[in-house]
Parts: C-alpha cells; structure tokens; sequence
C-alpha cells in the first residue's frame, strides 16, 4: 500500500461523504457536457512508452470519441474522490482536472498495476503536485516594470501593434513589435525579413538574460508559426544560439556535442552549469498554441542535448488555446485574439491597475473570462451553480506551462513510481 502522504495541499485521508459527492458531481458534471459537446479536441492525449524518450514524438493520440469517454470516466470514478483529498476550490479543481487527466493518461502504465485506493493517493498527489506548482509561480510576472516585451503580430491589416505597446507601457514594461510592412527596423517588406528580425530579436534577449516576455499573436500550427512560417526547432535554435550557458563558449545551436566539448576543454573549463532560460516568458494567442508550446519545450530540449550541456530551466509558456484547438479572434476593424484580448481588457482598459500582471491573474481573472467563451452561466438562487454550453467552436481554455527543477522532476518520479533516470518532459502543464 501507498503512505498517505499530506502536504500543503493534500488532505490527510479520509472517506468521501455522500454530501460532499453530490457537491462535487455537481460541480463536474457541467464540465463533462462540454467536454462531450466538443468531442474534447482540446486534449489530444497519448499514451506514454515506457522507455519512450522525453522529447519522442507521441506513439498513440486517442480520437476525440475516446478521449470523451475516457474522460467521462474518470471524472465519475476518480475526480470526486481525489477533490476530496485536496485543499482547493472546485473553481481550481475544474481548472487542473483536464492536465490531471492529461497526466494520467500519459502515465497510464504506471497507474493501471495499482489497487482502487492506491491508485486514488497517486492521483491525488499528483493533483496536490499541480495545484504546488501553481503556487509557486503564482506570483511570475508575465508584464511588468523591468521585463522588456517582444511582439510578432500576424500582417493581417487589423491587428495594430498598439495591442501590445499599450498594455506594456502601462507597466513601464518596454516593448519592440514586429510586424510584416510597419516600415522601420521592426515592419520590414517580407515575411522573411521580419522572421529573420524577430528571431534575432529574441535570440538576443535569451542572452541578455534580462526578463523579457515574447507575445505572438495571429495564426498558428502545432509546430509552426504560421503567420511567418517559422517551425518551432528554428525558434528554439534561436533561442539556445542565444542563452549563456554558464560560462562556457557559446556555439551555435545546431553544432553537436563534441564540438560544445572540445569548445570548453579549449578553455580549461569544467562542466558546463546549464542553459538557464528561466528570464523567458512565452505566450501565444493562436491556433493550436499549446501543442506548439509544447514541441517548443521539446525542441529546446533536444538542442540542449545537441550543444552537449544540460538544460537548468525552459521559458514559462503560455497557450492561448488548449490542445488541437483553434483560436479565436474578433475580426472587424481589429482583428483581436480573444486570450490577449481578455488581457488587454482586464489589465488596461480597467481600472485601477495592479503593479503587475502575474500568472495569478492568468489562474484567476483571465482564466474566468475566457471560461464565459461558448458557455453561459447557469444561476440558481442568485448564484452561479455551472455552465451550459452555447457554442463548442468558441472554447478555447487557456493552459499554463512551467519548467521543473531537477527535484520537481525526481519528485514527480516519486509520486508515479518511476525510475530514478525515466525521461520526463519539464516543460509542464499546470493547467
């Protein structure tokens, strides 16, 4: 049997009262509508190998049919029982479930041997392992004073490079917008010139090592930017071209890893520290934004074993679209992606501003307004009970990635009852 192990968020264990499941049930039960509307395209699930590499690419992704009903079931059989075990909202609890699924299903070998009640304290602590993870990079500044902002906005004619500049001088934050046909340095003619200009840009500020958040919006593909045709292995070579590692020599990011040693051994140096890439945030507002983030950490990952030094930290990511979705944008005069569109509206047009804007406010604030897209609220005795949904298309759930430190990643061993060296991503999805 598992230990019942209690920590910050975690329950000492206890069986779950009749009460408290139709509490919870209730609260599940709206999700599972939806989820079963939009055929869940927003999770496109696999199945981890066993001795699959970190950055493989996925062996098995489940059709939007399975995915739904596999869901279905695990919100019936396992969500209320691990909510119970959790000091969180149901309100937090509906934001992780999706990435507690994700996680589970992705680690279903791993679960499967266990017995009912071991299997609920796993997943129990791997949900008491998100909601930590949330807690600690609650107070990340996405936008603030002394972190620079670098935009990519799609050339379409309505997105106005002030959707950025506006909201970052707000926070004194200073801002560079690349823009196919702005003119000056950063509205080149091309396409190509202005990928080649915003590469170089963000290459630059991986380097600098000051804090500076990349804000692309426009029109995307899981491993592309497909505003400005740029794969997600060229934006990570630009980056890790960019990043110090340690004090070693820099090299190129496609050079391989005898020519990163050679290049220290000529300095007399020791091991390389790493590449630390903890100052980057990324966000994008696109189709498909979190699959790409994803490929993205992975590419980074790779590059990182190519240079022949290891990788301390990937960027903070976030998706403005939830796994095999499409984004949606405002097209009018303006053409506004909804995610950066609810930022604007919340920490610009609203007033008073706060100091900053923090993954916090992402959890909270944007994470409720982008919940309304599709859905409408269900009220009950003048209080909010759920959501039904209007319109699938327009769902997009938003997703937060953070990095994981190599204890975070021993621990996540741990909980899963991996081997000590069993490859895991760390880039993560905390929902």
């Amino acid at each position: 049997m598992i230990d019942a192990i209690t920590t910050d968020r975690l329950k000492p264990h206890r069986r779950l009262s009749a009460q408290r499941l139709r509490s919870v049930w209730g609260t599940i039960s709206f999700a599972l509508i939806v989820l079963f509307a939009i055929g869940i395209k927003h999770a496109s699930l696999v199945a981890a190998q066993p001795d699959a590499k970190p950055d493989a690419k996925p062996a098995l992704k489940l059709d939007p049919q399975a995915a739904a009903a596999a869901f279905a079931t695990f919100a019936r059989d396992d969500s209320p029982l691990i909510r119970d075990r959790l000091e969180t909202t149901d309100r937090e609890y509906r934001q992780i479930e999706p990435s507690l699924w994700l996680l589970a299903t992705r680690h279903a070998a791993a679960l499967e041997p266990l017995e009912a009640a071991d299997r609920t304290e796993t997943l129990a602590r791997l949900a008491d392992f998100i909601l930590r993870m949330r807690d600690k990079h609650a107070a990340d500044v996405v936008v603030g004073e002394g972190r620079s902002v670098i935009g990519l906005l799609d050339p379409d004619r309505g997105l106005d490079p002030k959707e950025i500049t506006t909201i970052a001088g707000a926070y004194d934050a200073e801002a560079t917008v690349w823009k196919q046909g702005q003119g000056g340095p950063t509205g080149p003619d091309t396409k190509q010139a202005t990928a080649t200009g915003f590469l170089a840009a963000v290459q630059e500020a991986a380097g600098d090592r000051k804090p500076t958040t990349v804000v692309v919006l426009g029109h995307g593909l899981p491993e592309e930017i497909q505003s400005y045709s740029i794969p997600c292995e060229q934006l990570a070579a630009a980056i890790l071209g960019g990043a110090k590692q340690g004090d070693a020599t820099h090299v190129d990011a496609e050079q391989g890893a005898a020519e990163q040693g050679a290049a220290t051994q000529g300095a007399g140096a020791a091991a390389p520290a790493g590449i630390d890439l903890s100052h980057l945030t990324i966000v994008c507002d696109d189709c498909f934004s979190a699959d790409f983030l994803e490929n993205l950490g992975a590419a980074l990952e790779r590059g990182s074993l190519r240079r022949g030094g290891p990788l301390v930290a990937l960027p903070t990511c976030l998706a403005g679209t939830n796994r095999d979705r499409y984004g949606i944008a405002d097209v009018g005069e303006k053409f506004v992606p909804h995610f950066w569109k609810t930022c604007v509206e919340l920490y610009f047009v609203r007033r008073p501003l706060p100091p900053s804007i923090t993954l916090a406010d992402f959890f909270g604030p944007v994470d409720w307004m982008m919940y309304g897209y599709g859905r409408a609220p269900i009220v009950a005795e003048g209080k909010v009970s759920g959501y039904r949904l209007v319109n699938p298309d327009l769902v997009q759930d938003p997703v937060v990635f953070v990095s994981l430190d190599d204890d975070e990643l021993a621990e996540l061993r741990t909980i899963l009852a991996l081997p000590a060296d069993a490859p895991l991503p760390r880039l993560f999805d905390i929902g």
